[in-house]
C-alpha cells in the first residue's frame, strides 16, 4: 500500500469510526441525555443528513480548491467537531456538533475517491475504491468495537474524544504523505457538464440502489445494540465482541467487492444483493440463537461492504467525463439511505413493531433494489451505451 493511499484510508477509518460508533453507545447517550432510544437514533438520522445534503454543496463550493488543502480543513473541522461532541450537554447540542462533523464527512469521501484513483492504475481503480472503503470496515472492526468498549469502562464521551485524537492523527499522516496537487480538479465552465452526466440511467438507478440498500441496512444496524441485548439476551460486555465480528466480515467483504468490481462488475454487483436479501432472512431467524446470530453477524457484515465498490465503481465509471458533482452524491445516496433507514426502523419501533422484526425491511428493501439493478443492467446491455471513454461494444 503507498503512503498516500494510506494516509486515505487512515482519515477513512476516523470518518468511518465517528459514524458508525454512536450505534454501540447509543443506549448510554440515551439515558445519560434523557431521550428514549428511539429518539436517540436520530442523531443517526441527521449525522446522514449533513452528509446528504451538506457534502456534496461543500465539495462542490471547494471543487477549484487543491484537493491536499481541502483535506487537511476537513481533517481538522472534523477533529474539532469530536471535541464538541464529547463536551455537548444536551441532545440538541450533541446533534448539532454530530451535523458539523458530517458535512466535512460528506465531502471527504467524494474527494477521497476521485482522489484514489488517480494515484493508481486504471486497471486497479477498483481496488483504489475499496481500500478507502476498507477504512470504513476497519472502523467497523477496530473503532466500533473499541469506541464502544471505551464508552462501557470510561463513559459515552471518552469514546468521542478518543475519535477526536485518531482525526487528529490521520489529518497529520495526510500532510505528510499526500502529494501536494493529487486528483483531478474541475475545469472552467464544468457545472452543466456534471449535471449533465447525471442523468444517465447507469448512475441515476445506481443511486437508487445505494438509497434502499441502505435503508435495508441502517434499519437495523442503528438499533443493533438493543436488538442484541433483548431479543438475543446477550450480556452487555458482548456487544462489543459482536460487533467486532460484524467488522471482521466486513474487512473481508470490501475485498472481495473490489475484486469483483474489477473483474465483472454488474454480475457481481447483482449477486452480492441476491446474498444481502438471503441474509436479512437469516437475521430474522437467527436473533433468537445467540451462537447462531454471531454467524450471520459475521455474513452480514461480508455482503453489505461487498456491494460499496461495485456500485461505486459503476458511478464512477459512468461519469468519468465529469466526476466531482456525481463522486460527491456517492456519499449522498448512502446516507440518505442511512437516513431513511433509522427514522423508519425509530418509527416503527415506537409503534410496536418490535427489534427482531427489523431484518424484514431489510428483505423487502433489498428486493425492490434487485429488481432496478436487473432492469438497469438489462437496458444497458440492450442499449450498447458504454461509460465515457471506454471502447465502444461491437
Amino acid at each position: 500500500m503507498s503512503l498516500p493511499l494510506l494516509a486515505l484510508f487512515l482519515a477513512a477509518f476516523a470518518f468511518g469510526t465517528a459514524e458508525f460508533v454512536i450505534a454501540g453507545i447509543l443506549p448510554d447517550v440515551a439515558t445519560d441525555l434523557g431521550v428514549s432510544v428511539p429518539v436517540a437514533g436520530y442523531l443517526i438520522s441527521g449525522y446522514a443528513i449533513g452528509i446528504a445534503i451538506g457534502g456534496p454543496l461543500l465539495a462542490l463550493l471547494t471543487n477549484r480548491m487543491s484537493r491536499k488543502t481541502l483535506i487537511l480543513l476537513l481533517g481538522a473541522v472534523f477533529t474539532l467537531g469530536q471535541a464538541l461532541c464529547a463536551i455537548a450537554p444536551n441532545f440538541e447540542l450533541l446533534m448539532a456538533a454530530r451535523v458539523i462533523v458530517s458535512v466535512v464527512h460528506g465531502a471527504y469521501f467524494g474527494i477521497a475517491a476521485v482522489v484514489a484513483v488517480t494515484l493508481v492504475a486504471p486497471e486497479r481503480r477498483g481496488f483504489a475504491v475499496a481500500l478507502i472503503l476498507s477504512g470504513l470496515t476497519v472502523s467497523n472492526i477496530l473503532g466500533v468495537p473499541g469506541g464502544t468498549a471505551i464508552g462501557n469502562a470510561l463513559g459515552w464521551r471518552a469514546t468521542f474524544w478518543t475519535v477526536g485524537a485518531i482525526g487528529f492523527v490521520a489529518t497529520l499522516a495526510t500532510a505528510f504523505f499526500l502529494p501536494a496537487a493529487p486528483g483531478v480538479q474541475a475545469a472552467a465552465g464544468s457545472f452543466k457538464r456534471e449535471f449533465r452526466a447525471l442523468g444517465r440511467q447507469a448512475i441515476i438507478c445506481s443511486l437508487l440502489i445505494v438509497v434502499l440498500v441502505m435503508i435495508g441496512q441502517y434499519s437495523l444496524f442503528t438499533f443493533i445494540a438493543p436488538l442484541l441485548l433483548e431479543v438475543t439476551q446477550l450480556e452487555p460486555g458482548v456487544v462489543p465482541w459482536v460487533l467486532l465480528l460484524f467488522g471482521i466480515g466486513s474487512t473481508i467483504g470490501v475485498f472481495i467487492g473490489g475484486r469483483l468490481a474489477d473483474w465483472k462488475l454488474m454480475p457481481s454487483l447483482i449477486g452480492i444483493m441476491v446474498l444481502q436479501a438471503s441474509v436479512y432472512a437469516a437475521l430474522y431467524l437467527a436473533s433468537p440463537v445467540p451462537w447462531l446470530m454471531a454467524i450471520t453477524v459475521i455474513a452480514w457484515g461480508g455482503v453489505n461492504f461487498a456491494f460499496g465498490s461495485p456500485v461505486q465503481s459503476r458511478i464512477l465509471a459512468w461519469a468519468g467525463d465529469a466526476p466531482n458533482l456525481a463522486s460527491a452524491l456517492v456519499p449522498t445516496g448512502f446516507n440518505i439511505g442511512i437516513a431513511i433507514g433509522a427514522v423508519l426502523g425509530g418509527t416503527l419501533l415506537e409503534h410496536d413493531f418490535g427489534y427482531r422484526n427489523l431484518p424484514l425491511i431489510g428483505v423487502a428493501a433489498l428486493l425492490l433494489a434487485l429488481a432496478i439493478a436487473v432492469l438497469s443492467y438489462a437496458w444497458e446491455r440492450h442499449s450498447g451505451d458504454v461509460p465515457p471513454g471506454a471502447p465502444a461494444a461491437a
